[in-house]
């Protein structure tokens, strides 16, 4: 069978009619009753050099030539140059891993290439290929499996100690520093804290209660002392205001509002939910900044109608309330300043899902022990 032959306008038109028209390459294939492997081709050659692609037969001119070396110097060069930047720490690393780096490049850059930049013998890339993995590197893959678990399940905020108490949850024993190799060896790194300006709170500020908690963050038994504030979240509708409560035995959010002002009405809506959640509380300290929604007239008026004990931070000192000061930094780090919200409601079913679903069912706290704040006062109760 004669073997078909192409002209260059041919090739060019057919490559446009993908590129261009947004044709399927299966549909191109069967439409010019071409294979589509050869249409890929095509693609690729065109897209690489649109103006030196299908020549055609014969010999190119020496000029054409020196171009032509030239040109596949350039890529040379310029792949070894990415094989640097992306691989230049591991330069200081072990063989092992720079034949992985290699191993798992080697459809983007030469084999040859990339041995030489890393200063390693391809006979030995070749050797460690079909070199059966030892036991310590067999338990490390099955380690990674439940790190990386347990790091995308944090929605990756979670650093390698709060990994390594899930990981010993799941009866794997291993050592902290071996959490921490295998989460920088596969580029698992917990997500900065993000800061951002935040609207100033314009109330008239009636007089403070005097600050009773004295840091104490600590309790020794459920609904002693809960801890109060609210935060700003930014969506494209305006800013969302979020109030919460939480008893400092276990950490955990008892009660929240989320409301579009900064009214009274906003912090006393999560002090309600708390005391509907918790039941109705007995000698119980409340502690809250001296923000104008927390001295105002009908708050203080709910807390005496629970026969709730108000405390309140010293002007100015955000320590005095350092517990609360610390879920807030953990909601935005962990959740909310890396997404953006375009309403309100967006913003509060993942505030919603932040908090009830991640940080009181789930989230390790070191204060706990690396428990959950839940499970926390379940294994309180057996006590």
């Amino acid at each position: 069978m004669q073997r078909r032959k192409f002209g260059r306008e041919f090739k060019i038109e057919a490559v446009r009619l993908i590129k261009d028209r947004g044709v399927s390459a299966a549909q191109a294939a069967r439409d010019l009753d071409v294979y589509e492997n050869v249409l890929r081709k095509w693609v690729k050659e065109f897209s690489s050099d649109p103006g030196q692609a299908f020549p055609g037969p014969g010999q190119m001119k020496p000029e054409q030539a020196e171009i032509d070396r030239l040109r596949k110097e350039v890529v040379r060069l310029r792949a070894e140059r990415d094989n640097l930047k992306k691989g230049h720490r591991l330069l200081r690393a072990g063989r092992a891993v720079r034949f992985a780096f290699i191993a798992k490049h080697r459809t983007v850059w030469p084999v040859a290439w990339m041995c030489s930049v890393l200063n390693v013998s391809r006979s030995g890339f070749h050797a460690w290929l079909t070199r059966l993995p030892s036991g310590r590197s067999r338990d490390d893959d099955a380690i990674l499996t439940k790190v990386r678990t347990s790091f995308v399940g944090s929605d990756r905020t979670y650093g390698a100690r709060r990994v390594w108490h899930d990981v010993l949850a799941e009866g794997v024993m291993c050592g902290l520093h071996r959490i921490e190799r295998i989460m920088r060896e596969n580029a698992m790194r917990a997500r900065p804290r993000r800061r951002r300006g935040l609207p100033k709170d314009e109330g008239v500020r009636a007089a403070a209660a005097a600050n009773l908690l004295e840091r104490q963050f600590e309790a020794d038994g459920p609904n002693r002392k809960w801890i109060a504030d609210f935060t700003y979240i930014w969506t494209a509708e305006g800013w969302l205001y979020v109030a919460a409560v939480i008893d400092l035995f276990s950490r955990r959010v008892v009660g929240w509002s989320m409301q579009a002002s900064m009214t009274a009405q906003l912090v006393a809506d999560a002090l309600v939910m708390a005391v509907w959640r918790r039941g109705k509380p007995d000698a119980l300290l409340h502690h809250s900044d001296q923000g104008s929604q927390y001295t105002s007239e009908p708050f203080q008026r709910l807390m005496v109608e629970h026969g709730i004990v108000c405390s309140m931070s010293r002007s100015g000192n955000v320590w005095d309330n350092a517990a609360m000061e610390s879920f807030f930094s953990s909601l935005k780090t962990e959740r909310t300043a890396r997404r953006t919200y375009r309403t309100r409601d967006e913003a509060r079913a993942d505030v919603f899902d932040y908090t009830e679903r991640f940080y009181n069912a789930a989230r390790r706290h070191s204060t706990l022990g690396y428990l959950s704040p839940v499970e926390f006062e379940n294994r309180a109760k057996l006590a």
